[in-house]
C-alpha cells in the first residue's frame, strides 16, 4: 500500500474549523481535494500531519498558526487615502482588492472606510488562527512525470490544463 509521502499524488475530503468549532471551508461532496506532497501545494503543518498515511485513513489535524498561514502582523493593516480607490464609489469594509507594493502582488481586505481613507488589511484572512482539520484520505498514488514536471496533480480534483 502507497504511503503518502514526497511526490505522491494525494486525494482527500476535509472540513476545516477553527478553535470556536465553526466550519471556515470543506471539501464539496464527491469531489476530495488532490494535491502534490511535497512541492508545497498545501499548508505546511497539513502536509507534514499527513505524511505516512494511507487511502482509507482518516485524521484529526491540529495546525498552529505558524504551520498555517502565519501569525498576524499589525504593519499589514494600513490606512491609505481614499482617492487611491479611484473608479469605485462604494467601498465596504469586506471587499477586497489586489495591491502592489515592493513589486509583490497581495490581496488586501477593506476593514473600515471614512470619508479620508479607507483601512486594508493584508493579513491572510486566516492568520493567527489555529486550523483543525477533520481528514479523510481517499488516494494515493506515485505521481506521473507529468505531473511532478508541473508541480501538481492533474485530472479530477487537480489542476485542469
Amino acid at each position: 500500500m502507497t504511503t503518502i509521502a514526497k511526490d505522491t499524488a494525494v486525494k482527500f475530503n476535509y472540513t476545516l474549523t477553527d478553535d470556536e468549532g465553526t466550519v471556515i471551508d470543506q471539501s464539496p461532496e464527491g469531489q476530495p481535494l488532490a494535491y502534490l506532497h511535497g512541492h508545497q501545494n498545501i499548508i505546511p503543518g497539513l502536509e507534514q500531519q499527513l505524511e505516512g498515511k494511507s487511502a482509507g485513513e482518516k485524521l484529526k489535524a491540529v495546525v498552529e498558526p505558524a504551520d498555517a498561514y502565519g501569525e498576524r502582523q499589525d504593519q499589514a493593516v494600513q490606512r491609505v487615502p481614499r482617492e487611491n480607490f479611484q473608479g469605485v464609489d462604494d467601498i465596504q469594509p469586506g471587499m477586497q482588492f489586489q495591491s502592489e507594493a515592493g513589486g509583490q502582488v497581495m490581496l488586501v481586505t477593506v476593514t473600515d472606510v471614512n470619508d479620508q481613507e479607507v483601512t486594508v488589511d493584508a493579513n491572510h484572512p486566516l492568520a493567527g488562527k489555529r486550523l483543525t482539520f477533520d481528514v479523510e484520505i481517499q488516494e494515493v498514488r506515485a505521481a506521473t512525470e507529468d505531473e511532478l514536471n508541473h508541480g501538481h496533480v492533474h485530472g479530477v480534483g487537480g489542476v485542469e490544463h
